[in-house]
C-alpha cells in the first residue's frame, strides 16, 4: 500500500467534493469456485483500495463527510484462522497504516448505518456488482436486493470519477510498473509463435509472467489466430504458419494498477505482403492518434481521426470508396473497426467500469453517441492531464457482419464488397499502447514501446524466448 497520508488524503478530497452524510465503501468477500473453502483469487473491491488501501476481504470502510471521521469494521482473527493463514495484524494495526483510528467489527457497521439513518443522515453508495454486497445491502440499510440500484448515489459515482480520472505520482509510477510487466509478456508471446504450437501454451506462459511479478492479470488474456472476435479467449487452436495471433493481455501490480497491450503478429515470424498492407493501415491510425492525444482535445475527436485513417487506408486498397469522413460520420468504418479507440485505465483496466461508463467516459459536454462503431467507444470527453487512456485502432474482417451488411446493401456508396470477399478470411489485426496525458501532450507508460512496426516485430521473433 502506499503511505497512509495518501488515503487520509484522498478521503478528505472525496468529503470536499459531497455536501453530507455517510460513503459506504463495502469491501469485497471471498468468491467460491466449487465450495465456500475453495475460492477463486481474491480481488478486492478498487474503490475500496483507493481510499481504504487494504487489500483483504470481508471488510466494510465508512467515510463520514459531515464529522470528519473513518470507520472499518472487519473481524480479527482467531486461533482457527491463525493455523491455516498464520500470524494476521488486527483490524486496528492495519487501520493505523492508512490513517483509520475508528476501527469496530464487522456487525458493528449496521449500528452505525442505523444510528445515522435514525437521524435523517444521507448514505451513500457506488453501484454494487458482487450478488453478496448487493444482499449485505440489505442487512446494513435494509434495502432490498432488488431495489439496491434505485438508491445508488449519483452525487458520490459523480465525485469519484472525478477524483479517480486524474492519476497521482504514485499511481503513475504504479502503471508505469504494470506496462514494464506488460512488455514481458508480450516480447515473450513474440518470441514463442511458432507454427505447431497451440495458443494455450504462450497464453498460459504469459500469465505465468503476470503472476511472477506478484499481482495477476489485469484481465483473461485474448490469444488467437482468430483476431476477427474481439474478445476471443479460447486458446485452443494449432498454429500453422501464416496465421495472424493477436495479443490482448496485461498484467497488474500487486497493488492492483493495470496495464494492457495488444500486439498482431504472423506466426512464423514473417508478415505476408497482404498482411504487411493491413497491419500497416492500422500502425499509422495507432500512431496518428498518439500524435494528437493532448489536454483539451476530446478523445471521440481522436477516435473519429483514427477511424477515418482506416477507411483511408483501405480506400487505397480499393476495398472502399467516397469521402472518408463521411463514411465514419455516418458509420461505414463499422464494418472493420466496431470497437472504440480506447478507454480509461487505471486500479481497474477499463477504469472504473463498475461505477459505469458513461459517468467514466462521458460528461454533460461529451455524450455517447447512437451510431454503431461510434457508439462503442467507451471514452469520449476532454482529456485532462495525467489521465490514462487506451490507444488500440483495430481492423477486422468478420464474416458474419460483413454477411449481414451485405444482404442489407448497406453503405454500397462507401464499400466495395466484392473486394471485401477477397479479405473475409484474414482475420483481425489491433494495436494497442498504453497513454499518459501530460501536460502538453502526451507518453507512452512504460521503459520502452513494444515492438509495433513491421520490420521490428519480425525482428523480435527471431530471438530466443528463454532470453
Amino acid at each position: 500500500m502506499f503511505k497512509k497520508e495518501v488515503y487520509t488524503q484522498r478521503r478528505d478530497i472525496l468529503r470536499e467534493k459531497m455536501d453530507s452524510g455517510l460513503v459506504l465503501l463495502p469491501g469485497n468477500p471471498e468468491s467460491p469456485m466449487n465450495a465456500a473453502a475453495n475460492t477463486f483469487h481474491f480481488r478486492q473491491d478498487s474503490s475500496f483500495l483507493y481510499y481504504f488501501g487494504l487489500d483483504f476481504p470481508d471488510i466494510i470502510g465508512i467515510v463520514d463527510i459531515d464529522n470528519n471521521k473513518d470507520y472499518l469494521f472487519a473481524d480479527d482473527v482467531d486461533l482457527d484462522d491463525i493455523i491455516w493463514m498464520g500470524p494476521q495484524e488486527t483490524l486496528k494495526e492495519v487501520g493505523a497504516k492508512v490513517g483509520v483510528e475508528n476501527t469496530f467489527p464487522f456487525c458493528k457497521a449496521a449500528d452505525v448505518l442505523s444510528e445515522a439513518i435514525s437521524k435523517g443522515r444521507k448514505i451513500h453508495f457506488l453501484p454494487q456488482y458482487r450478488s453478496e454486497n448487493v444482499i449485505l445491502m440489505e442487512k446494513l440499510l435494509g434495502i432490498h436486493p432488488s431495489r439496491v440500484p434505485e438508491y445508488v448515489s449519483e452525487e458520490l459515482i459523480k465525485a469519484v470519477v472525478d477524483q479517480r480520472s486524474a492519476k497521482d505520482h504514485y499511481e503513475i509510477e504504479e502503471l508505469d510498473k504494470a506496462a514494464n510487466i506488460g512488455y514481458q509478456m508480450h516480447i515473450t508471446a513474440m518470441r514463442m509463435a511458432k507454427p505447431e504450437m497451440y495458443e494455450r501454451e504462450i497464453a498460459g506462459r504469459i500469465e505465468g509472467i503476470a503472476l511472477s511479478h506478484g499481482g495477476m492479470l489485469s484481465f483473461p488474456v485474448i490469444l488467437t489466430v482468430n483476431g476477427q472476435t474481439l474478445h476471443n479467449h479460447y486458446h485452443g487452436n494449432l498454429m500453422k504458419e501464416g496465421d495472424l495471433m493477436l495479443t490482448d493481455a496485461g498484467a497488474e501490480t500487486p497493488m492492483h494498477y493495470a496495464s494492457d497491450f495488444t500486439r498482431t503478429i504472423p506466426v512464423g515470424g514473417k508478415f505476408t505482403p497482404e498482411q504487411k498492407d493491413i497491419y500497416n493501415i492500422v500502425l499509422h491510425a495507432n500512431n496518428r492518434a498518439f500524435k494528437h492525444i493532448k489536454p483539451g482535445v476530446t478523445y471521440k475527436e481522436i477516435h473519429l481521426m483514427a477511424a477515418a485513417t482506416i477507411m483511408e487506408g483501405l480506400k487505397d486498397l480499393g476495398i472502399v470508396k467516397g469521402d472518408p469522413n463521411d463514411a465514419v460520420q455516418q458509420g461505414a468504418h463499422a464494418l472493420f473497426m466496431p470497437h472504440g479507440l480506447g478507454h480509461m485505465m487505471g486500479l481497474d483496466v477499463h477504469d472504473m467500469e463498475a461505477i459505469g461508463e458513461d459517468y467514466v467516459g462521458y460528461d454533460n459536454e461529451v455524450k455517447r453517441s447512437s451510431v454503431f462503431g461510434i457508439g462503442g467507444l467507451r471514452m469520449g470527453r476532454k482529456l485532462q492531464p495525467n489521465f490514462v487512456i487506451t490507444n488500440e485502432p483495430g481492423l477486422y474482417f468478420i464474416p458474419e457482419l460483413i454477411d449481414r451488411w451485405k444482404s442489407e446493401k448497406k453503405f454500397t456508396e462507401f464499400i466495395n464488397y466484392d473486394k471485401v470477399e477477397a479479405y473475409r478470411n484474414f482475420g483481425g489485426i489491433r494495436l494497442e499502447d498504453d497513454i499518459l496525458i501530460t501536460q502538453d501532450g502526451c507518453r507512452l507508460l512504460g521503459d520502452k514501446r513494444l515492438p509495433i512496426t513491421v520490420e521490428d516485430v519480425e525482428a523480435e521473433m527471431k530471438k530466443d524466448p528463454e532470453a
